[in-house]
């Protein structure tokens, strides 16, 4: 069984985890309560994350931002009616237009089905993600997180997460994956709002622009 968090109980989560850990609630008690970063569980926000892949957010935003201009609302079929050169114009990599044509086509041939796939269970929504091509951990991590708001997911592909842990715990730089998911396993079953709670410390402490 999955567990969720929504715009009712996220302020209660964030509460519950600064009781458990100090360094989450000195984030807190400098920086505020993180927002709740969320998108819908859509196609459009898929193609978003896609965009972020490895750049910052501003060049995945503004990228984004050329497509919306172009095409207006984001759908497979635009997607797969525009060329290659119109897709360049709007600031997508070589690689990140075979990643967006493959996930289109494997919405409009029925392989993949968003509405159903929001019922499965993380593991089963990451295995059938990830037959598509490019998209890999990361980018099912912020799908669960950010679009079905999924409680329990702390991603050690995200360089500003990894970061801000660090940071906050004073880690070695040399510190591993393994002893990173230590750390956050005293935060289960709410490591997404972990996740955010660490995120906000990074981006307020950067004055990173963060885009909706």
């Amino acid at each position: 069984m999955h567990t969720v968090f929504s715009k009712e109980n996220f302020h209660s989560i964030c509460e519950l985890l600064s009781e458990k850990d100090e360094t989450l609630k000195a984030i807190i008690d400098e920086y505020g309560l993180p927002p709740m970063w969320t998108r819908p569980a859509i196609f459009q926000s898929l193609i978003l994350t896609i965009l972020e892949q490895q750049v910052s957010l501003a060049s995945a935003y503004s990228a984004f931002k050329k497509l919306k201009e172009k095409v207006g609302f984001v759908t497979p079929k635009k997607i797969l009616a525009l060329t290659d050169a119109e897709l360049k114009a709007c600031y997508f990599s070589r690689q990140k237009i075979i990643y967006a044509r493959a996930l289109a086509t494997a919405i409009i041939t029925k392989k993949l089905n968003l509405k159903k796939l929001a019922l499965l269970t993380d593991e089963e929504i990451r295995s059938e993600l990830k037959k598509i091509k490019g998209i890999g951990d990361w980018t099912v991590d912020v799908y669960l997180m950010h679009a079905l708001q999924r409680s329990d997911l702390f991603p050690l592909g995200d360089i500003a997460l990894i970061n801000s842990l660090k940071h906050v715990k004073q880690l070695l730089p040399k510190t591993t994956k393994e002893e990173m998911l230590a750390i956050a396993e005293s935060w289960r079953p709410y490591r997404t709002v972990a996740s955010m709670i660490l995120w906000h410390a990074y981006i307020q402490r950067k004055g990173i622009k963060v885009y909706s």
